[in-house]
């Protein structure tokens, strides 16, 4: 079985308030099949698109805890990544925990406080597709902290960084590189047009004049479009002090604009319609209980 490179993301999974409901909107927006997860993690459902494991969908289990998706990181030694988190500033939320034979799990929070989880494959390694319509393509984190949080993610995963900008930066598309492979067998601003309007700014490294953005390239690789796996966007202050750090997770569509149509129709809502960036078309929805993601279309080759 393939394994996903170090540190890059290998698993999506959203915490709802009503499982159910989120199986009709995202069955109606990607066409997800689910089955059931193992019961000893609570009500879960596994999602597929095409028969492959795409995402999971989880019922809280606690009311307070946020309605949002999470994005998993892969690493090959957990303890050592969960000792470097405390040791560069970071919060450890859960403690590694052993999924079954599936691998080993554990979650944290960026010195900025953005969450995120781990993931040490057992015989799961993560996405069975990746970069195609119905499944994850793009994850960036979005801060106030940016130099605690570039040092963070640079100690802790090795993350490569090219602030937009950078030559080279303004063309290609993201997320084609080593770090963001199809690993085949693995298991388990304030308008539209510069970026979302409550995600702080730009999106999906959009090059917009002015936008504060750094991609993330695996460890090992050239740094730059061709690698990047991910990024980190600046919260600005024409938002709400209270807005917290967060990761926003992007999935690929085939068409933005009738994703962002049948989103809608499905009871969820748009925060920013659909714009162009050099990447492809791009949106920011919330699904009918409020769990906010991405996306993106990729350009016409």
């Amino acid at each position: 079985m393939a394994a996903f490179p170090r540190s890059a993301p290998c698993w999506v999974d959203a915490q709802l308030p009503d499982l159910e409901a989120g199986k009709r909107f995202y069955g109606g927006l990607f066409g997800w099949t689910f089955r059931a997860g193992d019961a000893a993690w609570g009500a879960y459902a596994e999602a597929l698109s095409d028969g492959k494991l795409v995402a999971a969908l989880a019922a809280k289990q606690d009311g307070r805890m946020p309605t949002a998706w999470g994005v998993y990181f892969a690493t090959d030694d957990i303890v050592a990544t969960v000792a470097l988190i405390r040791q560069e500033g970071g919060q450890v939320i859960t403690e590694p925990v052993r999924a079954g034979r599936a691998g080993v799990l554990g979650q944290a929070a960026d010195p900025g406080g953005a969450v995120f989880g781990l993931w040490q494959a057992g015989d799961r390694s993560g996405f069975e597709k990746q970069n195609e319509p119905g499944s994850f393509c793009w994850t960036e984190v979005y801060t106030r902290q940016k130099g605690r949080v570039d040092a963070f993610y640079e100690k802790v995963f090795g993350f490569l960084g090219t602030d937009l900008g950078e030559s080279g930066t303004d063309h290609g598309e993201p997320g084609t590189g080593d770090g963001d492979a199809d690993n085949g067998d693995t298991g388990g601003g304030d308008t539209a047009e510069s970026g979302s309007a409550e995600s702080g700014s730009g999106g999906a490294g959009a090059s917009e004049p002015g936008v504060d953005f750094r991609m993330w390239s695996p460890e090992g690789t050239e740094p730059g479009p061709a690698t990047a796996i991910g990024g980190r966007s600046v919260i600005t202050d024409a938002f709400p002090a209270e807005m917290p750090s967060y990761f926003l997770v992007y999935f690929a569509v085939a068409d933005c604009d009738a994703a962002a149509e049948t989103a809608v129709g499905l009871g969820g809502r748009v925060s920013a319609p659909p714009f162009d960036i050099p990447y492809g078309r791009m949106a920011v929805l919330h699904d009918d209980q409020g769990a906010e993601f991405a996306v993106l279309q990729p350009p016409v080759s």
